[in-house]
């Protein structure tokens, strides 16, 4: 079955729409750091404002715990929408009590109100069926049909997002529209070559995806954190580097079936060595299989791809028709360990084809680094959901949509 999309709804003209968005967006002194998750939903929310919907838009922001907090309030996404949209923005002070449901009873057809983090409630997360449907029956009291754009957080199976979609006549909106077109690309035929550039801390983070991608990509490029297992695998040392011994084995056992299938598994030539986790921490280049051998000796850890590794993924990334690219190259955050991110980042921007940034890590990367979002192909908004999608997992938040 294909997702049920916006046409649908039919006419959506006086009608209460619940739109589940995702507005997790990193706060800093209650100032949002990065809009593009709220810039994201401006197509669908537009459509439905022009369509004449009073549109009810809710969302989580951060762990909250399932009780009010006011540093995870929605506040400032409300003030940010209302900039973006040019027209004022009603914000209700609870989620379903009775400051939210005097917000939705006033709107009229092309108004919107933003309802506080669903979070607040402990039945949005809840692991128990009924409590969860409790708090989905009682949003549905906001609404006479829901529109489901949240897209990272359709590998949940939460109130908001798959309960609510039971209670109401619903259609996934035009970002999850777009997401899903964009990722299926991906896995199903997608043009050659075909590169997955894969970083980020964590091996065990990826396997899945390296695992359902393997038989489908010409090659993987390897960096982040992650690059210290597989040339552990290989049998380098690698200092203090972030290591995960128990993945060692599994690795050993990726790379010998991506030789057997003829998938291309690049590891970098070259590290940048530091001598602390620091932004001001003494650092110096070192050869893949000579990590140890720096000033730093074996206390050193690898904190970015070498340049000649970054040169060799920026090539290998212009030269392919496919790319999706998770998790950054090393700690961008602290300029000194930025250039290899930078480079995968340019080289992504140069592709003749389908270039995708993979959500999370890789999104605020880019945007950090100073690249705009219509410099990439795609950049998803959901990266944990992007990952299970390309693994072959059931997405309950998208099975609820007629996905199949």
């Amino acid at each position: 079955m294909a997702l049920r999309t916006l046409e649908s709804l039919g006419s959506l003209a006086g009608k209460r729409v619940i739109v589940r968005a995702d507005f997790n967006v990193p706060l800093k002194d209650g100032r949002i750091t990065d809009d593009g998750r709220v810039r994201a939903a401006l197509p669908t929310l537009n459509a439905l404002i022009n369509a004449g919907a009073r549109v009810v838009v809710c969302s989580h922001l951060g762990r909250p715990d399932g009780a009010p907090d006011a540093k995870y309030s929605l506040e400032p996404v409300a003030q940010r929408l209302s900039e973006l949209l040019g027209s004022p923005v009603a914000f209700a002070r609870d989620t379903v009590g009775e400051s939210a449901r005097d917000a939705v009873a006033a709107l009229e057809d092309g108004d919107l109100a933003v309802i506080e983090n669903l979070r607040f409630n402990a039945g949005e997360t809840a692991k128990d069926d009924a409590v969860r449907r409790a708090f989905a029956e009682e949003l549905a009291a906001l609404g006479d049909v829901l529109v489901s754009d949240g897209f990272g957080v359709v590998h949940r199976k939460q109130a908001s997002v798959y309960d609510l979609a039971e209670l109401l006549p619903s259609a996934a909106g035009l970002l999850i529209e777009k997401e899903v077109d964009v990722l299926d690309r991906l896995t199903e035929n997608p043009e050659r070559p075909y590169t997955v550039v894969l970083g980020g801390s964590k091996v065990s983070d990826k396997l899945g995806v390296i695992e359902h991608l393997l038989p489908r990509v010409d090659r993987i490029l390897v960096g982040g954190g992650m690059l210290f297992t597989f040339l552990a695998a290989k049998g380098y040392r690698v200092g203090s580097s972030l290591l995960e011994k128990d993945q060692i084995d599994t690795v050993t056992r990726y790379m010998t079936t991506a030789a057997e299938r003829g998938v291309e598994i690049v590891l970098p030539v070259d590290a940048v060595m530091a001598s602390a986790f620091a932004a001001d921490a003494e650092h110096v280049v070192a050869p893949a299989d000579a990590l140890e051998e720096t000033p730093f000796g074996a206390s050193g850890l690898g904190l970015d791809i070498g340049p000649e590794t970054a040169r060799i993924f920026a090539d290998a990334v212009r030269s392919s028709r496919t790319v999706f690219w998770n998790g950054p190259m090393g700690v961008f955050e602290m300029p000194a360990f930025a250039a290899g991110t930078k480079a995968v980042a340019e080289a992504l921007t140069a592709v003749n084809g389908l270039s995708v940034v993979g959500g999370g890590d890789s999104a605020a990367a880019v945007r950090q680094l100073g690249f705009t979002d219509d410099a990439f192909g795609h950049i998803s908004t959901g990266g944990g959901a992007s990952l299970e999608f390309l693994e072959g997992k059931k997405l309950p938040g998208l099975e609820v949509l007629g996905w199949q």
